[in-house]
Parts: structure tokens; C-alpha cells; sequence
């Protein structure tokens, strides 16, 4: 309880977020995502196509290379976060974002390649899964042992 101004105001305890080491490897990886966007607005424009795929394979593949950023890279970045928020080690940290941002790097390039270049794509989901697997078992570590 605070006292302001002969007042009476609550206030919980600041939660502090640690989040600075997530932040470096969130930037590069919303980059990556804006042009992957970038990519799929840009040839939908050059060939006057609004919405859905219009049978056009690369507009198939810019979209899929665009929506599977989206669904792996925010939910690999929360768990990130979360490990992160709970005391993990920089270490841990650094060595989950840096698998994560190869692995949607190479993803990303590997399925947007002409002809697609399987070698970087199933690199890059095995590294992102293995972000995701390490964010989950720091954030368990973290909430039994560590905490």
C-alpha cells in the first residue's frame, strides 16, 4: 500500500522482466518476418492477385514460407522469454535463441529457394524444435530444481 497525497493507493510489488537477451534475438527474427511479408506482398502486387493463392505456385510457397515463420518463430520466442523471465542462465538463453534464429533463418531461405533447398529447411525445423524443446526444459528445470 502506497500513500500519495493523503490518499490511499495499491500498488503491487514492479515486476521486473528480464527479457534482454530474448529482445537481441526477437529484432532479428522480426526482420525476418517482415520480409518474408515483404516477399508475398510484393509478388502479389506484380501479378495483380488479391486474396488466396489463385493456383500460382510461388505464391503457394512465398505464403507457406511466410506462414510458417509465423507459426513457429512467436511461440519459440515466449517460451524463450519465459525460461529467461524464470532465472535461466545466459548462457541457456543465448544457445536457445541462437538455434532458434538459424533454424528460422534457414527455414526460411531453405523453402523460399528455387528449387527448394530440403537440407536447410529440415535443418532449420530441427534446430527451432530443438529451441523449443530447450525453452521447455529450462523453464521446467527452472520451476522445480532451479527456483
Amino acid at each position: 500500500m502506497i500513500i500519495f497525497g493523503g490518499g490511499l493507493r495499491f500498488a503491487a510489488a514492479p515486476v521486473t522482466f528480464a527479457g534482454m537477451i530474448t529482445s537481441l534475438y526477437a529484432v532479428p527474427l522480426a526482420l525476418i518476418y517482415l520480409a518474408l511479408s515483404a516477399r508475398v506482398i510484393t509478388y502479389r502486387r506484380g501479378h495483380k492477385l488479391g486474396l488466396g493463392d489463385h493456383g500460382d505456385k510461388s505464391l503457394l510457397k512465398r505464403m507457406r514460407a511466410h506462414a510458417n515463420f509465423a507459426e513457429y518463430a512467436p511461440f519459440a520466442l515466449v517460451l524463450m522469454g519465459l525460461a529467461e523471465w524464470q532465472g535461466a542462465s545466459a548462457i541457456v538463453i543465448h544457445g536457445i535463441g541462437v538455434l532458434l534464429l538459424a533454424g528460422r533463418a534457414a527455414h526460411a531461405y531453405g523453402f523460399s529457394a528455387s528449387p527448394p533447398k530440403m537440407k536447410l529447411r529440415v535443418n532449420g525445423m530441427l534446430a527451432t524444435f530443438a529451441s523449443i524443446v530447450l525453452s521447455v526444459l529450462a523453464i521446467l528445470w527452472q520451476a522445480t530444481v532451479g527456483g
